[in-house]
């Protein structure tokens, strides 16, 4: 399948480095420029591209004018941002996220041009190739009908129902993972967890440097919880949620005083990510045992699937996101497919079943 991409960006030099980029990715082509927000519009709507990339910065309407028009208008282009790094571009591009675009990019800034072509190559290539995850799992379902459909093996049927047997569990955290899509599914589950939640939350968004603080700080304000960005020696305490820094690993240590700490290290990437959810959660398992509660949620790749095995083969508790709602329907279902998670369901289900799960219990952290 080959898919079409529309470049919006104000700087013509800008929109033919992308255009050259992904000349240079198989399976995609360049159907239209626009540099301006107007202009940007009047091509979504004319030439219905699969893709968009949408600079923030732009004349007449900004980027996240543009997106929320075009969302507005119900046109289903996946929108990619370009963004820069510096503290508002951060915020921006977080607003972004949060009101809908698929994913971003960040524009390259360094002084080598070769160097920056390949880092804004390989960026595109990675968000194309969730951007094609996506339309293809759309297409897929939308194409299904049950004379098609064989039936699941027993390992990748989807839970659907808490089991009698959490009544003996004891929960201590909860570990939550997510990529693409992250940030739209966390801002729609984190505000509806409840005041007195009696665990402490973790979570493994995505996501390079400079960018988590923005996203934390956005969850925290819309959220009765606690929400930060995870911070070197911190101490976990219940009712709060912990937002894995960019570029940093998240890692818990008993503490003899009291309850365990935080610790941020720059060890190699695990799935090629840093933050990983398996980093996270391998380190919580090592502490908390089988007290400990996975949450996997929408995002490309299979990251969180090795922590998710060694957790259910302790006896702890999986929980993925059903596919339907998923932006990319690739970490929730590796973690399906490999006959590991208890319960596979619908985002909006989630806090609850976290509450229940969780439930009054004391905690000893």
């Amino acid at each position: 399948m080959n898919l079409r991409v529309l470049l919006v960006d104000d700087s013509a030099l800008f929109r033919t480095h992308l255009a050259n980029a992904i000349r240079g990715i198989d399976g995609w082509t360049v159907v239209g420029f626009a540099d301006d927000g107007e202009k940007a519009i009047e091509q979504a709507r004319l030439l219905k591209p699969d893709v968009i990339t949408l600079d923030i910065e732009m004349p007449k309407l900004n980027g996240i004018e543009v997106l929320r028009r075009l969302t507005a208008e119900g046109i289903p282009s996946k929108i990619i941002m370009v963004s820069r790094l510096t503290n508002e571009g951060a915020q921006e591009t977080t607003d972004a996220l949060l009101s809908g675009a698929f994913d971003f990019i960040l524009k390259p800034q360094g002084r080598d041009p070769v160097a920056n072509r390949d880092r804004l190559i390989e960026g595109l290539r990675e968000k194309l190739q969730a951007a094609r995850a996506s339309i293809e799992d759309h297409v897929v379902d939308v194409q299904r009908t049950p004379s098609k459909t064989a039936a699941a093996p027993a390992s990748q049927r989807p839970a659907t129902k808490l089991s009698s047997e959490i009544a003996t569990m004891h929960f201590e955290c909860v570990v939550i993972g997510c990529s693409t899509g992250g940030p739209d599914a966390l801002a729609r589950i984190i505000p509806m967890v409840p005041p007195n939640f009696p665990a402490p939350i973790l979570i493994v968004q995505h996501m390079p440097a400079g960018f988590t603080k923005s996203l934390a700080k956005r969850l925290d304000e819309a959220s009765e919880i606690r929400v930060v960005e995870a911070e070197h020696g911190m101490s976990l305490e219940r009712g709060t949620a912990y937002l894995a820094p960019g570029g940093w690993h998240v890692a818990l240590i008993a503490s003899n005083s009291g309850p365990a700490k935080i610790m941020l290290n720059e060890d190699p990437k695990v799935n090629n990510c840093r933050p990983s959810v398996d980093y996270t959660l391998k380190s919580t398992i090592a502490l908390l045992g089988r007290k400990v509660l996975a949450v996997i949620l929408t995002g490309m790749g299979k990251d969180g699937l090795e922590g998710c095995r060694e957790l259910s083969t302790i006896g702890g508790y999986v929980v993925a996101q059903a596919p339907e709602g998923c932006t990319v329907y690739g970490m929730p279902k590796a973690v399906a497919q490999a006959g590991i998670a208890n319960l596979v369901i619908p985002l909006d289900d989630i806090p609850k079943v976290m509450a229940k799960l969780v439930g009054a219990r004391r905690s000893s952290l």
